[in-house]
């Protein structure tokens, strides 16, 4: 029997595109702020530390971002911002939430060639509703055991997950482009990390450090297309 016996995939920015609409939403709010304050260039800055602080609050995802943005203008214009351009806000966020689920390439083959050995899992976080759409847009739901939707990725959570599961850490391997998110929580516990990243990373999702011991539980990958690859690896390991 193969040691490891489930493997784990993250949803945005691993199966598809997500944080090219967040960036691009960022850079349109920055533009509505700069009438006010002629190109602040901290704008940026103050928002991700109103988002940051914001997350205990709203959670992740694009309502918590469209709130922390509001908050944000205000505070950046010193209530000045009109209601005709907090509404412009609100209308981004909306445009958020009905992007088009595009798959990177190659993932469905190779989601497909490692369920086809072992049965894999989604763990995802983020508004439930969102996520929910984009799961069912993707066309991939089929192929996941089980779809997992959390308020957190961090080590009791996928604690929580595994006794669920009945799965050992040791007998799990997580695919992920976050290492924060994706990739630590699961070597802490002991299992196995694919990272896979994504040519663009939200400032949260780089916060992480990986012991020099954890490491050797870890690859990082090129392309989905080397997936199977290196979990036969792993398998081998």
């Amino acid at each position: 029997m193969p040691r490891i016996r489930m493997v784990g995939f993250d949803a945005d920015d691993t199966l598809w595109r997500s944080q090219d609409y967040f960036d691009q939403a960022q850079r349109d709010f920055e533009a509505i702020i700069a009438g006010y304050v002629d190109g602040d260039p901290r704008t940026s800055e103050r928002l991700y530390a109103v988002e940051k602080a914001n997350l205990a609050v709203f959670g992740y995802g694009v309502k918590g971002m469209a709130l922390s943005m509001i908050e944000s203008a205000i505070d950046i214009t010193a209530g000045r911002i009109s209601g005709a351009d907090v509404h412009r806000i609100v209308a981004l966020a909306k445009t958020l939430l009905r992007h088009p689920v595009e798959l990177l390439p190659g993932v469905r083959e190779a989601v497909q060639a490692v369920a086809a050995k072992v049965p894999v899992v989604l763990i995802t976080k983020g508004d439930l509703f969102h996520q929910e759409a984009k799961v069912r847009e993707s066309g991939m739901s089929s192929l996941f055991r089980r779809i997992e939707i959390v308020s957190e990725k961090d080590v009791p959570t996928y604690r929580r997950l595994l006794e669920e599961f009945e799965v050992a850490p040791a007998e799990f391997v997580m695919v992920g482009n976050s290492l924060c998110s994706d990739i630590a929580p699961v070597l802490e516990l002991g299992g196995w990390g694919l990272h896979l990243p994504y040519h663009l990373t939200w400032e949260h999702e780089r916060e992480a450090t990986l012991s020099a011991g954890d490491q050797v539980r870890m690859a990082t990958l090129g392309s989905a297309a080397e997936l199977p690859a290196a979990l036969r690896s792993i398998l081998a390991a």
